[in-house]
């Protein structure tokens, strides 16, 4: 499954499986215990593929921060916890993204990178390449 069937609600914890549209807003699954939830249009929403990370020259996709884990971590869960020190975080991050921006990405973020990815890797969602409608209207 793409990142762009992967929410994260504000508010509440951990990612979503988009299950289907509604009149009202949409169906999504929890990837931490499989509940469905109703999702209304007025709540945030954010789509994974939608989300970029901030460096010193340009934004880098979630999708290729996710990738560069993936390979730093030969597909097996983060050497790091999300819950570990920010100093510890940062020090992980600069290792995966050598020119993120400091002053924009925050430990919080950080936090959020890793722990979305152990639970991407967690439920077998390791698919990070782009949708293939998108690399066909790049080219």
């Amino acid at each position: 499954m793409a990142l762009d069937k992967i929410l994260a609600i504000s508010g509440k914890p951990g990612l979503y499986k988009l299950v289907t549209q509604t009149r009202g807003g949409f169906v999504a699954e929890s990837l931490i215990d499989n509940r469905k939830i109703t999702v209304g249009i007025q709540q945030n929403v954010s789509i994974l593929s939608e989300i970029a990370i901030y460096t010193l020259t340009e934004e880098v996709p979630l999708r290729e921060v996710l990738k560069k884990i993936k390979a730093k971590e030969n597909g097996a869960p983060t050497a790091i916890s999300h819950k570990d020190s920010k100093d510890k975080l940062e020090e992980y991050f600069f290792e995966v993204l050598p020119d993120y921006d400091e002053d924009r990405v925050y430990a919080s973020d950080i936090k959020k990178v890793v722990q979305w990815y152990n639970m991407l890797q967690k439920n077998d969602l390791m698919d990070f390449e782009a949708p293939k409608a998108s690399q066909e209207e790049e080219e």
